[in-house]
């Protein structure tokens, strides 16, 4: 026994101990989860987060410590159709005045501020306390205003600014994610329940899912003392873990069971799982732990703490496929297979025969035909197919979305798009950053003030609404700031022409005689524009790191060189069509009825990073399970193309529930009402229905059947040191069924 895989001696172990096991991974569960909340999270700074000039422009704001700015909300008064009568628009700023002044938690209410135009009223409310928390505490303002708008119907009284529109995106948003969490779990057991027929079989890796997020989320806030953390870890921890878990458990539960259905008892049935099903996770797992790690290579605190979530959720699921799943198995025997569904439970049963052998559907002995009859025409259509759908990739656009982006259905973005027309110095701004000795501050503020000037009648610049340039100078006085605005939207061509104006003439010629001065234009424009470019320099890294050592993988765990290549080339062509389908829908306007969204030509700046190695590892765990399973046939001496037929047909049931459960949990993300949720939601979920059908079913096959024994020629490095023989080396009578599927005659 000890020559054997670690996967088996595991294995073995569990499921011969099944209540230590499980009681060692429960104690794991509970450490790496209490240990975490003891430890506290670590949240990544502005410095560490700072990309390009926009980056450097913030840490000098850091640095500078000015005082927290309290936070502001406003009135907005505007006439419903018409012009705005300014009599009555007067009364009901002086009512909305008096009534906020008796407000708890309102500091100051200012004297109302006329649009330049005429077409509104604008009171300015300082709210007191911690302004990180005012969005908690502006409810009692809105009320107070609605009470004034009851008084004055002809016109609109709005209660809008940052407090109000956070607290109203808060409650959009909110309801969103809940709904999504709500629909997950339910939707997961359904598909599996439908792919088991047994409840128990169907709640297994589910369980075993959440229990690996637990884990992770604990051991990432312990991390994060190291590699500081950002908001988004831990949903991409759960989407990353329930994604894998469920995999793992499904390939690793249906292996079990044929090796049941064979007539092996518990304990073998565990081992030849953990032999081919094991094995195949510990490949699976690796795949996705290298790709995963390629975000550190894109230098940026927000991808490396995804990379760490990441890796250590897929981690612990494959500890948790290798352990504890093996014990609950051995341990309930074929109590595993209970309480049945009835109806769901005959399908089911019906694809496996009496001798364990999955019997190949209809469906997929259609799909698959063409691929062993004639593989070369078959390969080119389908390859071509995909080339088409991932040419609109060449065109990308890489945007941050804007305020512009979010959903309008509240009428608090209804009231901004109101304010930000009336008032353009409340939209989109640019801020410029100087760095100097604290005796240069006078000669910096009327440079800056002297840059502001000579942004007057500049259309590409708003007017400022009042006396005088918007500029601060820090407490030490080394560090001032001026904040200059355009009317223009966040990703608009007019506001990146604005601050290339600046960046590139008007900042320059304004500051660059300063001495011992530095200098950085930052706000939304910059932010998004350097990430942009960001992302375009760091992607061609990432992806070669992921696909040099991918490759690497493949080739020693199948000892072929040609498996690994194929490998690396068709995750390519998947996540080729997957950008390719992206920019088709999100960069046009012919979808937006349909999801619910307003394009905002251009995809999310961060995504198409992020979704290369969340595709490439997701795809790899599909791909891994079915090239293993045709491997096993070559082994037991199975020739090429009926190996293929049988692995592909074989596995052609796991590999789709496991894709339709991530097709349905990703498609429930295309619901929510932010854009880049909505671009990751679609991206993911078409990624892998076209990965698990186009790509599995029509490319692979054909591909393999046309290389035919050149799949597995193996250079001399790699001889000698894998399995010469299949684990359970009985030809089986699905051998038999592969030869008819692949006969011509």
């Amino acid at each position: 026994m000890g020559g054997r895989p670690v996967t088996v001696r595991l294995a073995r172990w569990s499921a011969e101990h099944p209540w230590r096991a499980v009681a060692l991974w429960v104690v794991f569960v509970a450490v790496c989860f209490a240990g975490g909340n003891a430890a506290g999270l670590q949240e990544a700074t502005a410095k560490d987060m700072s990309v390009g000039e926009s980056g450097r422009a913030g840490v000098m704001i850091e640095e500078g410590r000015f005082a927290d700015e309290p936070a502001v909300d406003n009135v907005l008064i505007t006439a419903r159709s018409g012009a705005l009568d300014k009599k009555v628009a007067g009364d009901a700023a002086k009512a909305a005045a008096d009534r906020l002044r008796t407000v708890p938690g309102v500091a100051k209410v200012g004297e109302a501020i006329p649009a330049t135009d005429g077409s509104a009223l604008l009171v300015p409310i300082t709210m007191g306390g911690d302004p990180e928390t005012a969005s908690d505490r502006v409810e009692p303002l809105r009320a107070a205003t609605a009470q004034v708008q009851s008084q004055y119907p002809a016109l609109r009284v709005e209660e809008v600014g940052g407090p109000s529109i956070n607290k109203a995106l808060d409650d959009t948003l909110g309801k969103d994610f809940q709904r999504a969490e709500l629909l997950s779990l339910p939707v997961t057991l359904a598909i599996l329940v439908i792919a088991f027929g047994a409840l128990i079989a169907a709640g297994i890796p589910v369980l075993l899912a959440l229990s690996s997020v637990a884990a992770a989320i604990g051991l990432s806030t312990v991390a994060s003392h190291l590699i500081p953390a950002n908001d988004s870890t831990s949903s991409v921890i759960l989407l990353i873990g329930m994604a894998v878990g469920i995999d793992y458990s499904l390939f690793y539960v249906r292996r079990e069971r044929e090796e049941r259905a064979r007539g092996r008892g518990h304990v073998d049935a565990v081992e030849l799982a953990a032999e081919t099903s094991g094995h195949a996770v510990v490949v699976s797992g690796t795949a996705v732990v290298i790709a995963m790690a390629g975000l550190f290579l894109a230098n940026d605190a927000i991808f490396s703490s995804l990379a760490v979530g990441s890796i250590l959720v897929v981690a612990v699921a494959v500890i948790g496929s290798l352990t504890v799943l093996p014990a609950v198995l051995a341990k309930l025997g074929r109590w595993v297979d209970r309480p049945r569904v009835p109806l769901l439970w005959r399908l089911a049963a019906r694809r496996t025969t009496a001798d364990g052998q999955v019997q190949p559907s209809r469906f997929w002995s259609v799909v698959l035909r063409p691929a062993l009859r004639r593989p070369l025409p078959t390969l080119l259509v389908s390859v071509g197919l995909l080339l088409a759908l991932a040419a609109p990739a060449l065109g990308m656009q890489l945007k941050f979305p804007g305020t512009e982006d979010l959903p309008r259905t509240t009428p608090a973005m209804q009231a901004y798009d109101r304010l930000t027309a009336a008032y353009p110095s409340n939209g989109t701004t640019h801020v410029v950053a100087v760095q100097a000795p604290a005796d240069r501050a006078p000669a910096v503020k009327a440079a800056l003030t002297r840059l502001a000037e000579s942004t007057e009648g500049d259309r590409l610049f708003a007017a400022a609404e009042q006396t005088g340039p918007d500029i601060e100078v820090s407490p030490d006085r080394r560090v001032t700031v001026l904040s200059l605005a355009t009317p223009f939207t966040s990703r608009s061509d007019e506001a990146v022409q604005s601050l290339h104006r600046l960046r590139a003439d008007l900042v320059p010629a304004a500051l660059g005689g300063l001495s011992g001065a530095s200098y950085a234009v930052g706000g939304g424009v910059a932010d998004s524009e350097d990430y942009a470019t960001h992302i375009w320099h760091k992607l061609p890294i990432v992806v070669g790191f992921v696909l040099l050592l991918t490759f690497l993988v493949m080739a020693w765990t199948f000892r072929s060189v040609v498996v690994a290549l194929t490998s690396i080339l068709l995750n390519l062509l998947s996540a080729g069509a997957a950008y390719g389908l992206l920019v088709l829908v999100f960069q046009n306007t012919w979808a937006e009825g349909a999801l619910g969204f307003t394009s905002m030509g251009a995809i999310v700046t961060w995504l198409p990073l992020f979704l290369f190695v969340v595709l490439f590892g997701l795809s790899m765990d599909y791909h891994v399970f079915v090239v293993s399973r045709i491997r096993e046939a070559v082994l037991r001496g199975v020739p090429n193309r009926e190996a293929v037929a049988e692995g592909i047909t074989g596995s052609a049931g796991v590999v789709t529930s496991a894709a339709i459960v991530m097709v349905a949990v990703f498609s429930i993300f295309a619901t929510l009402s932010t854009i880049d949720m909505k671009q990751l939601g679609v991206g993911l979920a078409a990624a892998i229905l076209l990965d698990a059908t186009l790509i599995r079913a029509v490319v692979l096959p054909a591909l393999m059947t046309l290389l035919g024994d050149a799949n597995w020629w193996t250079p001399r490095l790699l001889r000698g040191r894998g399995r010469h023989a299949a684990p359970g080396t009985v030809v089986t009578p699905r051998t038999e069924q592969a030869r008819e599927l692949v006969d011509v005659g």
